[in-house]
């Protein structure tokens, strides 16, 4: 027969539950809806618990920042394009809440594609088979000598694309979030990898340029990071370009003695990752500030946070 033997509970020494602090209370739960409410009346009826309160606090520091002219920077992956967001970005900059813009490379094809012919998005599987995935030729003709253009006139790679996104008057020039932004003064910054856009295989590319003009926005960048004190950054679907540029950014902003701690940043995607957790929500709130993480797709995700920071300023 065993020696081992079930331990006894005879000696657990209780408490009342009166005496133990709780993470949940009956104050925090959600309300049902009623027939006929708005959206303040929806916002009202979250549970005040986990992500829904991230939420509402994501959504109050953007207004605070909005309501006292405070940077807020919106940086963003081509596939906030794709699924739709461009006109509530530009209403965000149009109430001038959005203050910056920084991009992936990628988005500057979306974007030109959406203007010059009102869609966008082909089907990598289908046309890679073929050799025919990324050889558009009017986007790629009409960004390359924007860049190259650009580089001349000593111009970012944001500030040459939406000038002459701007100019051109394509069709669909009003869904442009460059464009728009170039009209409003509002900088648009863009971060490229080279060899991760389909541009960068066309014979109308110039290396030397796009080099050129990519660094001159990662300045341009860090001038407005430099300004976060008590401002927003909000990391919207890129997992690895923007979080490492926004990281290195923190980083000669402060090493050149700009303050920043007191800094908002969050991170918004359908999946946790480890850079856009690691480089925005995390570090570079160590030292002061909040960091948050909203998980969701993006064409319901923000949307409801623009809406929220609307109804916000309203108040």
């Amino acid at each position: 027969m065993t020696r081992w033997k079930p331990i006894s509970l005879e000696g657990v020494r209780a408490y009342p539950l009166s005496q133990r602090p709780s993470k949940v209370k009956s104050d925090d739960f959600g309300k049902p809806w009623s027939a006929g409410g708005d959206l303040s009346a929806w916002l009202r009826a979250l549970p005040d618990i986990l992500a829904a309160r991230d939420f509402r606090n994501v959504a109050a520091s953007i207004v605070r920042a909005a309501k006292k002219g405070n940077m807020i920077i919106l940086a963003m992956g081509a596939h906030a394009v794709k699924v739709g967001l461009n006109p509530v970005i530009i209403d965000l900059m149009e109430r001038g809440i959005i203050r910056g813009l920084a991009m992936n490379g990628a988005c500057i094809i979306h974007d030109t594609e959406i203007a010059m012919a009102g869609h966008t998005s082909e089907d990598v599987a289908a046309r890679l088979g073929e050799g025919k995935f990324g050889m558009a030729e009017e986007p790629a003709v009409f960004l390359n000598e924007a860049v190259r253009e650009g580089a001349k006139a000593e111009m970012g790679l944001g500030a040459a694309v939406g000038e002459r996104l701007s100019l051109a008057k394509f069709p669909y020039g009003r869904f442009s979030l460059l464009a728009r932004a170039f009209e409003l003064d509002i900088p648009v910054t863009v971060h490229v990898a080279i060899g991760t856009d389909t541009i960068h295989f066309h014979p109308s590319v110039d290396g030397p340029s796009l080099g050129y003009a990519t660094h001159l926005d990662f300045r341009l960048f860090a001038r407005l990071v430099s300004e976060l004190e008590g401002g927003v950054f909000i990391n919207l679907g890129s997992a690895v370009i923007l979080p490492e540029v926004f990281l290195k950014a923190v980083s000669l902003v402060r090493n050149l003695g700009h303050r920043l701690k007191e800094v908002t940043t969050v991170n918004m995607d359908f999946i946790r990752q480890y850079r856009p957790i690691t480089n925005v929500v995390q570090r570079p709130t160590l030292e002061g500030g909040q960091g948050y993480s909203l998980m969701g797709h993006h064409e319901i995700m923000f949307p409801l946070l623009a809406a929220a920071v609307v109804e916000g300023l309203k108040e």
